[in-house]
């Protein structure tokens, strides 16, 4: 594909990836954690997602923006840092169900490059951990926190979600986006969650679910194949989810919405001049096709999205 066709098609995704994102390269959100239990090695899921220079391509992309000052506003990050379904749109969203208290602490799951663990920190006063299984994807958030001035309500590490480094009930609450559906043991997942919470804690969920009009079609964002693609129904998730000790608060379908985010496409075969900061900065060229077939998955009913909020009990 020419490179203008490419960014032509990668711009057309950002009203559902950019303003309003999605996952990738398991948005590099990477934290497609899963062990041999599950997907298979952390190590071989860490190695999927790993994006090669990730920093470097980073830098040069705000660069390239006219983002050069040392110290930037968390804001003009949303483009790139809201690697999921309506990006900063449904970040903003989920975080207004959640309602976190100022100095709150809270854990990201799957925190990819930070954006939603900024946008608390910055919005509501949380302190915010945030876990991812790559170490590229993480060097990345805390480079972005601290040229926004966020390092000291952030912070991340790499850890593996079924094996999570932290004492009971250290969190007040928890947070989720696209960052399951490469697990296969979400009852561990879900379990060492709510493990970490304290009671009475919430866990704020944004995730692709499985449709009931056939099974998904692939390349998805975050699975090339079915082998590595774990989706749940509603109802699973909602039954995993009570079966790990949680009581659903919150639940609205998400599909509907995702899918009136999609700009209409551009007319005739015209190149458009690719846009400075977007999803294409973590994502390769593979990413605008596996893109459109998660919206025709959505379209078809193969797949859904969902947003919650569910409380240990």
């Amino acid at each position: 594909m020419p490179a203008g066709r490419l960014f032509c098609a990668t711009s057309r995704l950002s009203a559902i990836l950019n303003s309003v994102h999605l996952c990738v390269a398991r948005r590099a959100k990477t934290d497609r954690l899963t062990t041999e239990a599950t997907m298979s090695d952390p190590t071989d899921v860490a190695r999927q997602y790993a994006i090669a220079s990730l920093l470097e391509r980073i830098d040069a992309a705000l660069a390239h923006a006219g983002l050069t000052a040392a110290q930037l506003d968390w804001r003009d990050l949303a483009p790139l840092d809201h690697f999921h379904s309506r990006g900063i749109a449904a970040t903003a969203e989920l975080a207004a169900a959640l309602a976190p208290e100022p100095e709150a602490h809270v854990i990201d799951v799957g925190c990819g490059v930070g954006g939603s663990a900024r946008l608390l920190a910055a919005t509501y006063g949380c302190r915010v951990t945030g876990i991812d299984l790559t170490p590229a994807v993480v060097e990345a958030a805390a480079h972005l926190s601290a040229r926004t001035g966020l390092s000291d309500r952030t912070r991340f590490r790499v850890a593996d979600a079924l094996d999570l480094p932290f004492a009971d009930a250290e969190f007040d609450h928890a947070w989720t986006q696209h960052a399951a559906m490469n697990i296969a043991d979400r009852a561990r997942l879900y379990a060492e969650i709510r493990r970490v919470l304290k009671p009475g804690g919430r866990l704020a969920i944004h995730d692709v679910v499985a449709g009931n009009a056939g099974p998904l079609i692939f390349p998805v964002p975050w699975a090339p194949t079915p082998e590595v693609s774990f989706l749940l129904t509603p109802d699973a998730l909602r039954a995993v989810l009570t079966d790990a000790g949680v009581e659903v608060v919150a639940w609205e379908d998400k599909t509907c919405i995702t899918l009136a985010a999609v700009p209409p496409s551009p007319a005739g075969d015209e190149e458009a001049a690719p846009p400075p900061l977007g999803s294409f900065v973590l994502a390769g060229p593979a990413y605008p096709r596996a893109v459109e077939t998660f919206l025709r998955n959505l379209r078809e009913g193969r797949a859904g999205v969902v947003q919650a909020i569910v409380a240990r009990r």
